[in-house]
C-alpha cells in the first residue's frame, strides 16, 4: 500500500528524502497538475540551488492577473476573486516564467502553454518542447523522471482512486519508462475532493502511486475557464462547419469561441432545425447544394447519433450530450463493433452495446465550473458512457487496436483552429513568424493526419479571416507565412466566416481560388496578383462579383436578426459573467477596439470628455468603482465607459 499523508510539507520531506540528487518531476497538463503540492515542493527548492528541479508538463493554468488601475484592471480584479476564489494557488514557478524570474537550477519544460501568455518570456521560450500531444509521453520518459505527480479523485464508497480529468500521459509514459529500461519514477498522488470522479480506464488502484497526500480543506476550486461572448465571424464559422458533420459520425473539436459556435450551431441543427436551416439561408442561399454538404448527408437533425472522440472535454460536449446529439455509443470488443459494421449483429450485441458502450471519449478534460458541476452530478449510467482514456488511444490510430479504432470512428470530422491559413493549404496554428510560440502543436497534427488515413474522413481548420494588428486589419489568408504547423501536402477543409473551402486533392491553382474566394474582400486583388506573380494562377484569372462581399458588414446585417431574436446569443454555452458584466464586457470590447490606433484614441478621449452621465449608468459605475470619481484619471475612465456602453449596449 502507498504511504499516506494530510501534510504538504511532510509530503515534499518524503519525496527528497527519496530521492536523491537533482530531482526531475513529470506533472500532467491543465486540471491534474497538483497546484498546493507543486508549491510546496517549489517553495523549498527555489532557494537550494543543491536541489536542482526539473519539471516536464505543459499548460500550467494560472487565473488572469490585472495590473494598473485602468478599465481593464477595474473589471478584472472582482470578476477573477469571484470566479476563481481568493485562495485560489497560483502556480508560484509559472509566475516565475512569466517574469523570467526562475532560479538558474530550476527548470521547466512544456509543450504547450497557455494561449499568449508567454510570448515575452524567454524562459518560456527557450524550454518550450515542440512535440506533438502522442509524443510527449516518450519526450518525458527520454528525461528519465524520477517522480510523477497528479491530482486524483476520490469517492466515498471505491476503494480506488480516478485519474479523472487527466488520463492523457501517466501510463504512456511509464510504458515508455520501461521500453527504454530505466528505472520507475516515484508515483506521487495529490486526493482533490472537487475533482469529479470518473471510473473505467481512469480508475486506478491506491497501489498504482507510492505516496497519496489527502491535503487539509478548505478545497479551492477548480481552474475554471470563463466562457467568452461568440462573435458574428465566429457564429458564421461554426454554422459553415455544422454542415459537414455527418449523422451517425465522428465528432472532435478543440477550445474556445469557435469550438462554442460550432456546438451550438449542431444543438440548433438537432432541436430547431427549421431555424437553423433559415440561418444558414441567410448566410448562404446556396449553402445546400454545397458539394462538402451533401458528402456529409445534408442538414437534417441526427437521429443516429454522434460519437465524440476528442483528446480534450469540455463545454461543447456537455452541451451536445444533454442535447442528444452526443449518443451514439461504441464498445471496445472488436468482433461486436465488426458485426455492427456488417450489419449481423444480433439483438444482445445491440443489447450489450447499450448498457456497456461509450459515447464521449477523451484524454482529458477542461471547462467551465458548470461543466464540472455537471460531471460531478452526472447519473451512473450517463457517467458510466463517458470513457477517459489514453493520448495514444484518442490522438492516433497506430500503434494500439488500429482496426477497432477505424470501426468507431466512422465519418470523422475533426475540427482545430488555426491562426493562419496560406493560399496553397498550408496553415499555422501554434507559433508566429519569429518563432515564438503562442501555444503548442497539441493534437492537431495527429487529428489532421488521421483524417486522411481514415475512410470518410475530414480534417476542418477553422480560422477568422481577419485579425486586428495595432488597430490595421489584416489578412489571415496568406500567400506564405514564416512558420507551419500543417503542411500544405495534408491540405483538407478550412473553414473561416465567408465560407468553406475543399482544398483535398486539388491542383495549386483550385486551391489559390477555394482559398481567395473565402478571403476577405479587401485583401483579395493582392492575394491573387502574388498567385499570378509565382505562376500559380492563369493571369487572365478575375474574381467573380460575388466575392465583394466577403466583407464584415455584410455578414453583421445577414445575422442581425438571429442576433436579435436570441438564436445566436452572445453566451451560447452559458456565461460565468452577471448581467451587468456582459454589458461591460461588450463597452471593453468596443473601447479596445475603437482606442486601437492614434487617431481613434484620441476620437474615444474627446468623446468621453463630452459625454454626459445617463440615468441608467449607476450600477455599471458601482461594478467598475467609479461611482464617486475622485481624480481626473477616474473621471477620465467613468467618460469611456460612458462612451464604450453607449456605443456597443446603448445604455448610457
Amino acid at each position: 500500500m502507498p504511504h499516506h499523508v494530510t501534510d504538504l510539507d511532510a509530503a515534499v520531506d518524503w519525496l527528497l528524502s527519496n530521492i536523491q540528487g537533482p530531482l526531475r518531476i513529470g506533472a500532467p497538463l491543465a486540471l491534474g497538475k497538483p497546484h498546493r503540492l507543486l508549491n510546496a515542493l517549489y517553495a523549498r527548492l527555489e532557494h537550494d540551488p543543491a536541489r536542482p528541479l526539473q519539471l516536464y508538463t505543459a499548460l500550467s493554468l494560472n487565473p488572469p492577473q490585472a495590473k494598473g488601475d485602468g478599465l481593464e484592471a477595474r473589471f478584472m480584479r472582482p470578476f477573477v476573486e469571484r470566479h476563481f476564489g481568493a485562495d485560489f494557488p497560483r502556480l508560484a514557478y509559472s509566475d516565475a516564467i512569466a517574469r523570467d524570474a526562475l532560479p538558474a537550477h530550476v527548470q521547466v519544460e512544456e509543450f504547450y502553454m497557455q494561449s499568449g501568455a508567454l510570448l515575452r518570456s524567454t524562459q518560456a521560450q527557450r524550454y518550450y518542447t515542440s512535440l506533438n500531444y502522442t509524443h510527449a509521453a516518450d519526450a518525458v520518459a527520454q528525461r528519465a523522471p524520477n517522480a510523477i505527480v497528479q491530482k486524483v479523485a476520490y469517492r466515498e464508497g471505491s476503494h480506488q482512486l480516478s485519474l479523472s480529468c487527466n488520463n492523457d500521459i501517466t501510463q504512456d509514459t511509464l510504458d515508455a519508462i520501461a521500453k527504454r529500461g530505466l528505472p520507475k519514477p516515484l508515483l506521487i498522488a495529490e486526493i482533490d475532493p472537487q475533482l469529479p470522479w470518473l471510473g473505467g480506464t481512469a480508475a486506478v488502484d491506491p497501489d498504482f502511486f507510492d505516496l497519496v497526500i489527502t491535503p487539509p480543506g478548505p478545497y479551492p476550486r477548480l481552474f475554471g475557464l470563463p466562457r467568452q461572448p461568440v462573435s458574428d465571424a465566429d457564429y458564421a464559422i461554426g454554422l459553415y462547419a455544422s454542415t459537414l458533420v455527418r449523422d451517425g459520425g465522428t465528432l472532435q473539436i478543440g477550445i474556445g469561441t469557435l469550438a462554442d459556435a460550432l456546438s451550438h450551431a449542431l444543438v440548433l441543427r438537432h432541436t430547431d432545425n427549421a431555424r437553423y436551416r433559415q440561418i444558414l439561408h441567410a448566410l448562404d442561399p446556396q449553402i445546400a447544394e454545397h458539394p462538402l454538404v451533401h458528402e456529409a448527408g445534408g442538414l437534417g437533425p441526427f437521429e443516429i447519433g454522434l460519437y465524440g472522440c476528442s483528446e480534450m472535454l469540455n463545454e461543447g460536449f456537455r452541451k451536445l450530450v444533454q442535447t442528444g446529439v452526443i449518443w451514439r455509443k461504441v464498445h471496445d470488443d472488436l468482433g461486436l463493433m465488426q458485426r455492427l459494421a456488417d450489419g449481423t449483429a444480433s439483438n444482445g450485441d445491440r443489447g450489450r452495446l447499450a448498457r456497456e458502450g461509450e459515447y464521449l471519449h477523451g484524454a482529458f478534460y477542461l471547462g467551465s465550473t458548470e461543466f464540472y458541476e455537471w460531471l460531478r452530478n452526472l447519473p451512473d449510467a450517463e457517467r458510466a458512457a463517458i470513457g477517459m482514456r489514453r493520448i495514444s488511444e484518442i490522438n492516433q490510430l497506430y500503434g494500439g487496436n488500429e482496426a477497432l479504432e477505424r470501426l468507431q470512428r466512422r465519418d470523422a470530422r475533426f475540427f482545430n483552429s488555426c491562426m493562419i491559413a496560406s493560399a496553397l493549404g498550408a496553415a499555422a496554428s501554434d507559433a508566429l513568424e519569429d518563432g515564438r510560440v503562442v501555444s503548442g502543436v497539441g493534437g492537431q497534427y495527429n487529428f489532421v493526419a488521421m483524417a486522411h488515413a481514415l475512410p470518410d474522413a475530414r480534417s476542418v481548420l477553422m480560422f477568422r479571416a481577419t485579425r486586428d494588428d495595432g488597430g490595421k486589419p489584416q489578412s489571415n489568408v496568406r500567400w506564405n507565412y514564416g512558420h507551419t504547423t500543417i503542411p500544405r501536402h495534408l491540405r483538407d477543409v478550412f473553414v473561416n466566416e465567408y465560407g468553406i473551402a475543399d482544398l483535398r486533392n486539388l491542383t495549386d491553382e483550385d486551391c489559390v481560388v477555394a482559398m481567395s474566394s473565402i478571403t476577405d474582400a479587401a485583401f483579395q486583388t493582392a492575394l491573387l496578383d502574388q498567385a499570378k506573380a509565382s505562376k500559380k494562377l492563369a493571369a487572365s484569372f478575375s474574381a467573380p462579383a460575388q466575392w465583394q462581399q466577403n466583407h464584415a458588414e455584410v455578414l453583421r446585417a445577414k445575422l442581425a436578426p438571429f442576433r436579435a431574436d436570441g438564436s445566436l446569443p452572445d453566451y451560447p454555452l452559458g456565461s460565468d459573467f452577471d448581467a451587468v458584466e456582459q454589458d461591460l464586457v461588450r463597452a471593453l470590447g468596443w473601447l479596445k477596439s475603437a482606442t486601437a490606433t492614434s487617431m481613434g484614441k484620441l476620437r474615444t478621449v474627446v468623446a468621453a470628455l463630452r459625454q454626459p452621465p445617463a440615468e441608467n449608468d449607476a450600477m455599471y459605475m458601482q461594478r467598475m468603482g467609479l461611482e464617486r470619481p475622485a481624480n481626473f484619471g477616474e473621471r477620465l475612465n467613468a467618460g469611456l465607459l460612458r462612451v464604450g456602453l453607449a456605443r456597443s449596449v446603448g445604455k448610457a
